[in-house]
């Protein structure tokens, strides 16, 4: 049951993702479906657009290095506290 309804969650999610048409026609050639409204008007919207990509880029990087590769291991370092609790 849980696999039916968390299934037709994720489909409506799609659908919702998706631009109407009439979102469409207003889109430019290199975003046309990808979201609603009327998307990029001019060269600094561009500049914009890339920059926070390369934003989130670079945290989500930083984000799975320091999740998977802390690097600290001094055993008095606050995390040991943690992870040795009740041991």
């Amino acid at each position: 049951m849980i696999k039916k309804i968390s299934y037709i969650i994720f489909m409506l999610l799609g659908y919702v993702a998706m631009a109407c048409p009439a979102c469409e026609k207003q889109q430019p050639e290199l975003l046309k479906g990808i979201t609603h409204g009327t998307g990029p008007t001019g060269d600094s919207d561009y500049i914009i657009i890339t920059a926070t990509a390369i934003i989130v880029l670079v945290t989500f990087i930083y984000f799975i290095k320091y999740t998977f590769f802390p690097g600290e291991k001094s055993t008095k370092h606050i995390k040991r506290k943690i992870l040795n609790y009740g041991q």
